[in-house]
């Protein structure tokens, strides 16, 4: 048995174990420079509704995945004019500016609960919030707002407006918020909508041909049998299938900078791809090559949460899935079951998208599962000559 056999039944394995009672969709293509690309995918779209195969060209609700398909295209933009992460949010969003006060704000996981950071204090200018700052989540943003419940005119408002809920760079507070505004950003930098502006400047120049957003309504039947169904939703009344799982982003009409995005594993993975060859020097990616090195740099840390531009840098608390993985290593999840993380020491990509929430909302079998994974791969894939 040839070594990439020996490795590919092994991952399959591993990951087929997980089929049936963590999620019953998963898809996996994983890249390693100089060696052909290891993919496998297993188990039924929607098990409840009929007997449809995941394939390799099955397409997943990536949910906050999004948010660094988002990154790349602000990060390309504002290459391309020459402008800094350290503008300010208000120089493309003029609203997005003033006193805020600080204020708790509605708990995503546990509806009638508030979340209060920080209690006294304010007010704040939003105007002086940075682009790094939302980036890094730590610009004082909350980490939600309940979008969809609000009137479809005020939702807008209502982020451009909001509280803050602690003051800037003191904290580390991941942050759907944010992203929304750095969706609009996006929109005022390119002239364009958002789902246009990430074809302009990311999944027409990196080849990503599956990455979309979708109408927030069910798709066509046939659509559905190639998409992995998420969750059951009490007040949309029925199984998510083929249209975004996330509710705010639902809300603002299936595309938003925080999730909506849908994708293939190797869609998925050619971005991890770019950004590892932005950071090796690729000629390709020159123009944006130096803000891809400031991205993965620590740009804002709590305790073991570290954060750089968009991504989550590498952690060594015991729980966190890139523990297995080298320590230049960073990544992102998605609420759906999705994951991208990058191992520049092994020249590793890693894109493994499952329907996680197809049984519900408990973090720990995925948080399990992915660790697992990683340490399995950072066993089967040494690291490369000269790295650290």
């Amino acid at each position: 048995m040839s070594t990439i056999v020996a490795k590919q039944t092994l991952i399959q394995q591993y990951a087929a174990q997980a089929i049936g009672q963590t999620f019953t969709a998963v898809s996996l293509h994983i890249y390693q420079q100089g060696q052909p690309p290891l993919t496998w995918a297993g188990g039924q779209v929607n098990p409840e509704a009929g007997a449809w195969p995941v394939t390799g060209e099955a397409v997943f609700d990536l949910a906050s995945l999004t948010k660094l398909f988002v990154t790349t295209a602000l990060l390309r933009l504002l290459a391309a004019q020459n402008l800094s992460v350290d503008e300010k949010i208000a120089a493309f969003l003029p609203e997005f500016s003033g006193p805020r006060p600080l204020a708790p704000y509605e708990d995503p996981l546990h509806p009638g609960q508030m979340i209060t950071i920080q209690k006294e204090g304010g007010p704040i200018d939003a105007g002086a919030i940075t682009l790094r700052q939302v980036l890094s989540h730590s610009a004082g943003l909350p980490a939600w707002r309940p979008l969809y419940r609000m009137p479809a005119d005020q939702r807008r408002e209502a982020v451009l407006h909001t509280a803050l809920a602690y003051f800037p760079g003191r904290r580390v507070v991941y942050s759907d918020i944010g992203f929304i505004l750095l969706g609009w950003v996006v929109e005022a930098l390119s002239g364009q909508p958002l789902a246009d502006a990430l074809r302009t400047w990311v999944t027409e120049p990196l080849g990503l041909p599956s990455v979309h957003y979708r109408a927030a309504q069910p798709p066509p039947p046939a659509v559905q049998q190639g998409t992995a169904a998420t969750e059951v939703c009490p007040w949309r009344g029925r199984r998510i299938w083929g249209e975004v799982h996330d509710e705010n982003a639902w809300s603002l009409g299936g595309v938003s900078g925080h999730a909506g995005l849908f994708a293939t594993a190797a869609d998925v993975a050619g971005l991890g791809q770019a950004w590892l060859e932005a950071l090796q020097g690729h000629p390709k990616h020159r123009s944006w090559a130096a803000l891809a090195r400031e991205a993965v740099r620590l740009q804002a840390q709590e305790g073991d949460t570290r954060r750089g531009l968009g991504w989550a840098l590498w952690s060594s608390a015991p729980t966190s899935i890139s523990r297995p993985l080298s320590p230049s290593s960073f990544g992102h999840t998605g609420f759906t079951g999705t994951s991208l993380y990058v191992d520049p020491a092994r020249g590793l990509v890693v894109a493994a998208l499952t329907n996680r929430v197809y049984f519900g909302r408990a973090p720990e079998p995925i948080r399990s599962w992915r660790q697992g994974l990683h340490a399995l791969l950072a066993g089967l894939f040494p690291l490369q000559e000269g790295a650290a």
